[in-house]
């Protein structure tokens, strides 16, 4: 156990012993072995004729302040004794060097070269620019901007301080980061660009690459699909009706024959998108219909997909319904409403102008010119979503 000791109240004294202990390199010890860094370690019963007198120093009561040779005793060192006109002088020595430091004028503290690469980043660099110093950023790259506008270009790192905001200590550091820039660390490598509207989420690269993709859209009694190149020309285009869909209990081998069976007649394509609905849990009247184009979507997704090696990028990928209404405009709130007036609008461009948005062949524009009658529970709800999907493919990439 150390014994009691007495804390530095005199503040000229607490400075005198920082001063040393940053000049010796002595450790102050923290609560737990000590309650100060420096003090008289004194016994009251050892030294009768002390107490009462506690401070960093001591004489005795007969002494003169000005006849007696003083030690500072450190209770980290217990034999170390430095005498105080010693440490007077070392105290004088620091403070004096202190002073000098301050007292020096910014300019003089850096060459000439070193001044006018400061002042040219001052007075050219833009408020981007200037936040990219250390210290500079926010409302003091405004205020050099400011400054500079109306009183002219900084003629010397002096006049620097007048900014608001910059102070000696600020302008110090901000010149120090214009001279020696930390260097950034090198950026990562890009990540893959992932398309949104696509999932699972794939290299938009590899989706740039499709030179013919097949659309794929299916409802409670239909599937349909839209056969389209790069250069949106239709090449297919149909559907299908599935008698097993919604009919009693499901039965999972009669999806699988009524699935089959659209599937081979598909055309081969770089991609299959099949469209991913979504529909509101809240409403449990759907929840039937919901299990239902769920399980096609898993049949179509099963029948499609080629047997390729774990790792391998995907065939068939899934395209958000939502996201082909806002590109054609067909969203009122978070509700779809029906693209047959776009697609009919497609359909007549195809025949009357030299460079349509969708090339249609003409037995196909021939085949459903009267396919398409709004009210209708037979109007080709499938077959217009298919199309729209496949062209907003296409045009979300180029955007």
């Amino acid at each position: 156990m150390h014994p009691t000791i007495h804390l530095v109240r005199d503040l000229q004294a607490m400075q005198m012993a920082n001063l040393l202990w940053l000049e010796n390199g002595i450790q102050i010890l923290d609560g737990n072995d000590c309650f100060g860094a420096f003090g008289l370690l004194e016994k009251p019963e050892k030294y009768p004729e002390r107490k009462g007198h506690h401070g960093l120093f001591h004489r005795s009561l007969a002494s003169l302040p000005e006849l007696e040779h003083r030690y500072l005793h450190c209770t980290c060192c217990w034999r170390s004794r430095i005498s105080t006109p010693d440490f007077d002088l070392l105290t004088s020595t620091l403070s004096s060097k202190i002073c000098e430091d301050e007292d020096k004028s910014l300019d003089s503290r850096y060459t000439a070269e070193q001044r006018a690469v400061i002042l040219q980043l001052l007075n050219t660099g833009t408020e981007n620019e200037l936040a990219r110093v250390k210290l500079l950023k926010g409302q003091k790259s405004v205020n050099i901007v400011e400054y500079r506008t109306k009183n002219g270009p900084f003629k010397d790192l002096e006049s620097v301080v007048n900014v608001p905001l910059l102070k000696h200590k600020t302008a110090m550091v901000a010149f120090n980061s214009i001279l020696h820039p930390v260097e950034k660390k090198e950026r990562r490598k890009p990540k893959i660009q992932l398309v949104k509207f696509i999932k699972p989420e794939v290299d938009r690269k590899m989706l740039e690459e499709a030179g013919c993709i097949v659309s794929i859209v299916y409802g409670t009694d239909k599937i349909a699909w839209a056969h389209l190149d790069r250069g949106l020309t239709v090449l297919d285009w149909q559907q299908e009706s599935c008698h097993s869909f919604m009919k009693g209990v499901y039965l999972a081998s009669a999806y699988l024959n009524d699935i089959s069976s659209v599937v081979s007649r598909i055309p081969q394509a770089d991609l299959f998108i099949v469209e991913k609905s979504g529909m509101p849990l809240q409403n449990a009247s759907l929840h039937p219909v919901m299990m239902h184009l769920r399980a096609v979507e898993a049949m179509l997704f099963a029948l499609l997909s080629p047997r390729s090696e774990p790792g391998a990028p995907p065939k068939v990928i899934n395209m958000v319904r939502a996201a082909v209404g806002r590109h054609f405009g067909l969203m009122v709130g978070e509700a779809r409403t029906s693209g047959i007036q776009t697609v009919r609008q497609m359909m007549t461009d195809s025949a009357t102008q030299k460079t349509p948005r969708v090339s249609f062949p003409h037995d196909l524009l021939v085949r459903y010119r009267n396919a398409f009658h709004l009210g209708s529970r037979k109007h080709g709800e499938e077959l217009c979503d298919a199309l729209l999907q496949a062209v907003a493919f296409y045009e979300l990439l180029n955007e």
